[in-house]
């Protein structure tokens, strides 16, 4: 799907709600199958389906089958939180880290009991 330059902060939530059933049709149209095989892969009803295309909006779990079927769940990759690290800090960790391994103090060994 092409780039463009939607303004999502701009938009009302049901003009959102179309975008992504607009994009949920063109991606079913795009590999060729019906709405009918896509519930079916989804495991959803068909009107579910109907509902998410015409953007009258459907469940998140819903939405979430019906990517899956269309093999589009990497469009949550911007959801991930990826925790930021002060580059001090990492300088810390860094010196922090063990250089050297330790000797074994022999003295804390046990010695073999004699049977003198």
């Amino acid at each position: 799907m092409e780039k463009n330059n939607i303004k999502w902060v701009e938009m009302p939530d049901k003009a959102i709600l179309t975008q992504l059933g607009e994009f949920i049709k063109a991606t079913r149209l795009d590999q060729n199958k019906t709405q009918q095989e896509l519930a079916n892969m989804a495991g959803v009803n068909r009107s579910t389906i109907v509902q998410l295309e015409s953007g009258a909006g459907a469940t998140m779990m819903s939405f979430i089958q019906v990517l899956r079927a269309l093999d589009q769940l990497n469009l949550f990759e911007s959801f991930q939180h990826m925790p930021v690290i002060s580059p001090l800090l990492l300088a810390k960790q860094q010196q922090e880290k063990r250089q050297r391994a330790r000797t074994i103090n022999k003295t804390n060994l046990r010695k073999p009991i004699s049977d003198w």
